[in-house]
């Protein structure tokens, strides 16, 4: 049985600010990023920035006056993270 558990709050900070994370987030958000260039129209820039918070992450985005139509009309984004296995929800949602 469990008599002591403490969190090694500094170790799972080191991890996920680590390579190996950064790493799997960089490849999921290229992946996210190459579906919904499969979904635009071509010409349609689908831009992909990496950075770290308090853990590495990424940010895919629809560099286009109409990408916000696109998401909001076809849910590109959104299919394009489902097809990468990512939980999607609304926004605000916990």
């Amino acid at each position: 049985m469990l008599k002591d558990f403490r969190l090694d709050t500094a170790g799972v900070r080191e991890v996920l600010r680590g390579p190996a994370v950064r790493a799997l987030v960089d490849t999921v958000a290229a992946e996210v990023a190459a579906s919904t260039r499969a979904l635009v129209p071509d010409g349609v820039p689908v831009l992909v920035r990496a950075y770290t918070t308090d853990r590495g992450a990424a940010s895919v985005v629809i560099a286009h006056p109409r990408g916000m139509a696109l998401q909001a009309k076809h849910g590109v984004l959104t299919r394009a993270a489902g097809a990468a296995r990512l939980e999607v929800r609304e926004w605000g949602a916990r």
